[in-house]
């Protein structure tokens, strides 16, 4: 039997292969690269049934201008309503079960390439909660993967916490035991696991008796972008403007969903439009609401919200910068600070910090019992962040190696476990 370990993240993806004497190795997903944006593109000139572009290439023809349907962040549709609805892709409706199933296939596919052969099984990461609060729909999610990783071939799918997973990939390099802190923050969710690592541990086939905790909450760096949107950007689009002869307030449902790669696409109605356009007529800042009409017409909604989360990672090195915007109206562009982005997201930054100390809590240790804290995934390099985990840990090692990689590398030595 050959088996894989699949990261279907939020915002990027990657598929790892067991090797011999016990190493795991990245399958090249998109070219050269080891991991790809969870990203797909269906052009409007493609026969109905091909399938779609996936990844830097989705993204590279989407935000050139070429004419089709774009998708980002649907793992955030699991387990909820939206994964019983069809969406209409270039026409023809198609259920988001076949379109995520189009993206796993794309992985599988490129795993097979790199494997040499079939595989039958695989270990797919998960988050410590699907959904905030909602047992049912947590449960559902992890249904609907299953069946979609089961359309695509794979006859044995199981699962893993994605911060478990990150803790494996990193204790291959861990001498002697450690408590280890993981931090897991991707596009929708943070995660945390306090496990005890080891190398010798990695050849325990059964690894519940190290796990001591583990805690989730359903906001990750998708959230940032869209704190950082609704604060810096969206005000120039007329974001909490008023209109009328009574001062309402222009509806702000909108521009929420506009800040959120998951529901842009559910804007692009003659409904919406028409909407915008009869509050444009009496809107007390025209000038702002006519860029968000604007956006509507040209569904350049996506690219906005690229801007922003380019802005945010420019925020990482740089204390200030400016984001052009002339896509949307000639020598527009929002100025931004980080002050600005740490102000934005620090109710989020509390919710996530809360809930690791519940999961120091749960382990029934303090923050002087860490060994190492683990960091992985893009948002971890997020200042704000940075500087609580340093505050909170000042005597731990800090690890920061693979962000973007740990938790499929994890998973390939869970399937080699489980299938090998």
């Amino acid at each position: 039997m050959r088996a894989c370990g699949m990261d279907f993240g939020t915002s990027n993806s990657a598929v790892s292969l067991p090797v011999s004497a016990g190493g795991v190795t990245l399958a090249a997903c998109e070219d050269n690269h080891g991991t790809l944006p969870t990203a797909l593109f269906y052009p409007a000139t493609a026969a109905a049934n091909a399938p779609p572009l996936v990844g830097r290439q989705a993204q590279k023809l989407f935000f050139e201008g070429e004419e089709g349907r774009f998708m980002r962040s649907l793992k955030r549709l699991l387990g909820t309503s939206l994964m019983t609805q069809n969406t209409v892709v270039n026409g023809k409706p198609r259920g988001f079960d076949r379109i995520i199933g189009d993206f796993m296939q794309h992985l599988k596919t490129k795993a097979e390439a790199a494997a040499g052969g079939t595989l039958d099984a695989v270990v797919i990461g998960r988050p410590v909660h699907f959904v905030d609060g909602d047992s049912a729909g947590d449960s559902a999610a992890e249904r609907q993967l299953a069946a979609i990783a089961k359309s695509c071939g794979f006859k044995d799918c199981t699962f893993e916490f994605e911060p478990i997973a990150a803790a494996f990939a990193h204790e291959q390099r861990v001498a002697q035991e450690k408590l280890a802190l993981v931090i897991d923050i991707g596009g929708g969710t943070s995660d945390f696991t306090v496990i005890k690592i080891c190398a010798d541990y990695s050849r325990k086939k059964e690894r519940r008796e190290d796990i001591l905790a583990s805690h989730g909450i359903r906001t990750g760096g998708n959230d940032f972008d869209k704190q950082l949107s609704l604060a810096a950007f969206m005000p120039l689009m007329g974001y909490r403007g008023s209109y009328g002869d009574k001062n309402l307030t222009v509806p702000l449902a909108p521009f929420h969903d506009m800040s959120e790669w998951s529901k842009i696409n559910f804007l692009y109605t003659p409904h919406m439009r028409r909407e915008i356009a009869d509050i444009l007529k009496a809107s007390h800042a025209p000038e702002k609401l006519a860029r968000f009409a604007a956006i509507l017409e040209h569904e350049t909604g996506h690219k906005l919200l690229g801007t922003v989360e380019d802005t945010k990672i420019a925020l990482t090195a740089a204390l200030q910068t400016e984001s052009p915007l002339d896509f949307i109206e000639r020598g527009l562009c929002a100025p931004v600070s980080r002050g600005d982005f740490n102000r934005a997201i620090a109710a989020d930054m509390d919710d996530i910090l809360n809930c690791m100390s519940a999961c120091l809590a749960d382990a029934q240790i303090g923050a002087g019992d860490i060994d190492i804290v683990i960091l992985t995934g893009g948002p971890t390099e997020t200042p704000l962040l940075q500087e609580a985990v340093r505050r909170h840990f000042p005597a731990a090692q800090i690890s920061e190696d693979e962000r973007m990689a740990s938790v499929a590398i994890g998973l390939g030595h869970a399937a080699a476990r489980r299938f090998l």
